[in-house]
């Protein structure tokens, strides 16, 4: 796991050396300032004002150089943390980019997003207080037993005999603590699901007025992560109390101890131990006993942290199920497709086939209808073709070529998929239509909105195309969305075109529009179109017809109404007459 999150520091190595680096410094210098102090006191009771004046000028200069050292560790690690933060997020965000539609389902969105957040900012805390507590807990224990031995070493093993009692008390409560914060992360990502399945789908919710039933399943999974954190909490409270009792055990021993000894040969010629170095023994046991704090305080920060790393390990060190090879083709020749001997399966531990015995040669440029009942599998077939999916059994022919054997952007680049859910992006409408081109100019925008009946209510904006479009499109009617992805797709001009059911919100008359200016405007594009209407692809060169995921009839319009079967069925429910409907 550390070796894996140690990639995403990178630029940030200097900063995160720098501050154990100042954090040496602040210790040494905090390290000093009770032996000066000793000495301080020590004069003041001697009445040596040249001696005072000395030590007190270094106790000043010291305190100096440990404020500089500490606000310059401090600095260091902010930079270090977020900049470590900052990129794990963007590895994280990266590699999700590269997962296939399987590999997100694997995970689920939402708990991806947990781990880009919550996940990351765990770390990034655990991160500042690892790279400067690293250094100052050890040095601090380590030289304050130094010091206290050069004093008086037997009081100094005061504070070591209560070393092993806080740290068996600290492990003991880490390990309850731990297999809760683990079952908490689980169960932030169903809060997260049920946040986004809502914000999402709000319209559905407010239109089923199934508001109050939502909040209460809301506020059930919240009040679980809250008993769970309470729980959590309630052990991790136990350090304090645990700790202070260490240290004020160690203190009292150490008050009788030193004061006896004081008291016995303060009057001696030489004391075995002055007021000053007692002042000076008891900052040292502090430090000793608070050094064991920070480190119940980092093991809290580690505990919590832990599980969020191995999340987080979790997805960075996934191996994709899609892989685009490196020496893969990038150009694709024609827009020509070859479905041979296809089966496919969501996953391998699926007991059915989403699709069976596929063969099918689509010819470039060929216009080619699907259509089929709702679960046929008609949005499963087309997301083969741009790879979304790989094909269980069998193989998936673009332009000649395997699918597999192309360089996968270059691939995707050249097939343009409009899908049955449409997403616009917050942004104008000249942003959302160059997601298609990027180097397109307003001319060509125009000319793709024109060819997808777009232009038309673009124009009664009053901003015209640099109309702003809110996140998901929600300031334009669905068809007008549908309308705005066609053309977004057209300005592709790629060698294939799918259709998913992309223009079921506009009337059969604009349908009939866009279909014939795809004739014009991509005459030599292979366009799949799928849809529930027959009038959609009745004009088609081939129409497929689908049913529990395989193609069991296939023909054009004339050749299927002669089958007499399910295509014939469609045709016949959906253009019939009033009057026949009546007579019927």
């Amino acid at each position: 796991m550390i070796k894996t999150l140690a990639k995403s520091i990178r630029e940030y190595k200097k900063a995160s050396i720098l501050t154990p680096v100042f954090m040496c410094g602040e210790v040494s210098m905090e390290i000093l300032i009770p032996l000066v102090m000793a000495k301080l006191i020590d004069s003041l009771q001697n009445q040596s004002v040249p001696e005072l004046m000395m030590y007190g000028g270094i106790l000043i200069l010291t305190a100096i150089l440990s404020l500089t050292f500490g606000t310059l560790s401090a600095r260091c690690a902010a930079d270090a943390s977020c900049g470590f933060a900052k990129n794990l997020r963007h590895d994280l965000f990266h590699k999700v980019m590269d997962f296939s539609f399987s590999d997100v389902d694997s995970f689920s969105s939402s708990s991806l997003v947990t781990r880009l957040t919550t996940d990351v900012t765990s770390l990034q805390n655990a991160y500042g207080m690892i790279i400067r507590m690293a250094v100052r807990v050890p040095l601090m224990f380590l030289f304050s037993i130094i010091m206290g031995c050069t004093i008086h070493w037997k009081l100094t093993m005061i504070f070591l005999a209560v070393v092993p009692f806080i740290a068996f008390a600290m492990l003991t409560i880490a390990r309850s603590a731990h297999s809760i914060f683990k079952r908490i992360f689980k169960k932030y990502d169903a809060l997260n699901n049920s946040v986004q399945e809502n914000v999402s789908a709000i319209r559905v919710v407010k239109g089923f007025v199934r508001e109050d039933y939502e909040i209460k399943k809301f506020n059930a999974a919240s009040d679980d992560v809250r008993k769970d954190f309470t729980q959590a909490e309630k052990m991790l409270a136990l350090f304090t109390p645990v700790m202070q009792f260490g240290m004020n055990f160690a203190m009292v021993v150490l008050c009788f101890f030193a004061s006896k000894i004081i008291i016995e040969t303060g009057n001696s010629p030489a004391p075995e131990l002055t007021t000053g170095e007692f002042s000076s023994l008891t900052s040292y046991g502090v430090k000793i006993l608070s050094s064991l704090m920070m480190i119940g305080f980092a093991f809290v920060m580690m505990t919590m942290s832990q599980e969020a790393g191995n999340r987080v390990c979790e997805v960075l060190n996934y191996e994709p199920t899609l892989e685009s090879d490196k020496n893969g083709e990038k150009n694709v020749k024609d827009g020509s497709i070859v479905f041979k001997d296809v089966s496919f399966k969501y996953s391998e531990s699926a007991q059915k086939y989403a699709l069976s015995d596929i063969d099918l040669e689509i010819a470039s440029g060929q216009t080619v209808g699907i259509i089929g009942s709702t679960g046929s599998s008609k949005t499963t077939l087309i997301q083969l073709i741009s790879r979304l999916y790989d094909v269980t059994e069998g193989e998936v022919r673009v332009g000649g070529k395997n699918v597999k054997d192309y360089d996968l952007k270059a691939l995707r680049d050249q097939v343009a998929v409009v899908l049955q859910k449409n997403v616009l992006f917050a942004g104008t409408i000249k942003e959302n239509m160059r997601w298609g081109n990027k180097e397109a100019t307003d001319e060509e925008i125009v000319e793709a909105c024109k060819a997808a009946c777009a232009d038309e209510f673009i124009k009664t904006f009053p901003d015209g195309y640099d109309t702003y479009i809110e996140q998901g499109g929600t300031n334009v009617s669905g068809g007008q969305k549908q309308r705005l992805c066609i053309a977004r797709a057209l300005l592709k001009k790629p060698k294939v075109l799918i259709m998913d059911d992309s223009t079921s919100a506009v009337d059969t008359k604009t349908d009939a529009l866009i279909r014939h200016s795809f004739r014009t405007y991509i005459p030599g594009t292979t366009k799949i179109i799928i849809a529930q209407r027959v009038s959609s692809v009745e004009d088609a060169d081939m129409i497929i017809v689908l049913d529990g995921g395989r193609i069991v009839e296939k023909g054009t319009n004339d050749e299927l109404l002669k089958l007499n079967g399910i295509y014939a069925d469609i045709y016949r429910t959906q253009t019939k007459t009033k009057e026949d409907r009546d007579n019927g």
